[in-house]
């Protein structure tokens, strides 16, 4: 079987861990790379750097690969789609849910592989969490908080926090245990001169009653990725920075000392630091991708769900900007 041809448009801080990776997997020959402007990276590797997708396309692809800035999205992925290109479109897939919605649909009716780059599913610690929540080793879930902070990435231009970081957690909040948004309330904060909000504080509710909540800002100077699920047996703690995963249990001994025990729901039981596989997520998303486009029994982020992650996203700065709690709508 002959390898897939896959191109990558974005030669930036991201498209150079795309093409590292597009080399390094099986079944794939990366052969054409596109960017007006510039290979700062040196990503190209003695390819031609192309000016644009037409260009690209030209060379006869079967896939491509696109991370670009997110104002870009829409019109080179529905370039591609009327190419017959598959796809795998860096996260949000579109800056707004009209973008969004016409990029699903175009790739839906060409019948084409078309996929969304939220590589925190292919997180190990987060997998594994999702494993043993479907197992229901936590019983009722009860509440799931993310906190995702650090400085600013200066890559970042045409968005704020809610669309770059925060979809992060709000895909894979929704994805962990497999329950959409039902409403969201949301606090953002502007502090770095720019015109898009630096943090934003959002708590809500998916549709099966968990409560979410989530701080996402980059105005602090130290970095943290965190995901605590609690439930009826306890709390799991995913580190994604680490790809840590850890289960604190609730005690099963009774508080002696009386007083304090009034004021405590549960007492503290044992900690287990579970010892996981960590491939690297980026690999394992494009293998997902890979196998997707070549029929294989896979797990990758649709466009449609992608498509309802910026729908939550609108409706976060929705409600920051009104002052009011938002029913997120089903796209």
């Amino acid at each position: 079987m002959a390898a897939l041809r896959a191109g990558l448009i974005g030669l930036g801080m991201m498209g150079r861990h795309h093409a590292r990776v597009l080399r390094a997997i099986s079944d794939v020959d990366l052969v054409a790379v596109a960017d007006p402007a510039g290979d700062p990276h040196n990503v190209a590797g003695g390819l031609p750097v192309h000016q644009s997708v037409e260009a690209m396309i030209e060379t006869g692809l079967d896939y491509c690969v696109v991370a670009t800035p997110t104002a870009y999205h829409e019109e080179i992925g529905l370039t591609l789609a009327a190419a017959g290109i598959h796809a795998l479109i860096e996260k949000p897939l579109a800056k707004d849910t009209l973008g969004a919605r016409k990029l699903a649909e175009a790739f839906d009716g060409a019948g084409l592989i078309g996929a969304v780059g939220h590589i925190e599913r292919y997180n190990p610690a987060l997998q594994n969490l999702r494993s043993r929540l479907a197992e229901g080793e936590l019983g009722e879930i009860y509440q799931i908080i993310t906190r995702r902070q650090g400085p600013f990435p200066a890559r970042i231009a045409d968005v704020g926090v809610v669309k770059d970081l925060a979809t992060h957690d709000i895909d894979l909040t929704a994805w962990v245990v497999g329950h959409p948004y039902r409403t969201v309330s949301a606090h953002t904060a502007y502090k770095s001169g720019r015109a898009h909000e630096d943090l934003v504080a959002v708590t809500g509710k998916l549709t099966n009653g968990t409560v979410t909540s989530h701080l996402v800002n980059w105005l602090s100077p130290m970095k943290e990725r965190v995901t605590i699920v609690t439930g009826d047996r306890g709390a799991f703690v995913a580190d994604t920075l680490h790809a840590d995963l850890t289960f604190h249990a609730n005690g099963s001994t009774p508080t002696q000392w009386d007083d304090l025990a009034q004021f405590r729901g549960v007492s503290e039981g044992d900690v287990i630091r579970y010892a996981i596989a960590k491939p690297e997520p980026l690999r394992v998303e494009h293998e997902a991708f890979r196998d997707a486009i070549l029929g294989r029994s896979t797990d990758i982020v649709t466009m449609q769900q992608g498509l309802a992650t910026v729908a939550v996203a609108e409706a976060v700065l929705v409600s920051a900007s009104e002052g009011r709690t938002v029913t997120v709508t089903e796209p």
